[in-house]
């Protein structure tokens, strides 16, 4: 399984990548980061960034909902609908008229608070494969 860097490393592949981390969402600390920052402040773009991914995985409007006919226990699930581990929201996607930003919540056995950050250039950019991709990468990364 990749650690860290290598999972940057590959995210900065997607086509029109201009940066990427990963983030610790309860801190804001960045756990690595390559590529560009905005204003040139990677603690500032780690803090900011995670607020808003603390803002949607903690708001009880964005929870998973549960399919008609099925009940989980309280061993089995936080009470959002995700399993223990689990952030309720999968991905978070910002766009303004020249970036995309994408934040991709990690899945881990326990409860880690992890995300992939990964800003790309509109022009070049497809928001479907990096979508994608950060899938991918956020499955494999070894933490």
């Amino acid at each position: 399984m990749p650690g860290i860097d290598e999972c940057l490393l590959d995210a900065m592949t997607v086509n029109g990548a201009r940066g990427a981390a990963v983030i610790e969402w309860t801190s804001g600390l960045a756990l690595g980061m390559v590529g560009e920052t905005r204003d040139g402040d990677p603690e500032a773009t780690a803090a900011e960034t995670a607020e808003l991914a603390r803002m949607a995985a903690e708001q009880s409007a964005f929870a998973a909902l549960e399919p008609r006919g099925t009940s989980h226990g309280a061993a089995e699930d936080n009470g959002d609908g995700a399993a223990p581990g689990e952030a309720p929201v999968e991905d978070v996607i910002v766009t303004t008229r020249t970036c995309y930003h994408l934040l991709r919540f990690v899945d881990t056995a326990f409860d880690s608070g992890v995300f992939f950050y990964l800003w790309l250039d509109r022009r070049e950019g497809n928001l479907a494969l990096a979508r994608m991709r950060l899938r991918d990468l956020s499955q494999r990364l070894a933490l």
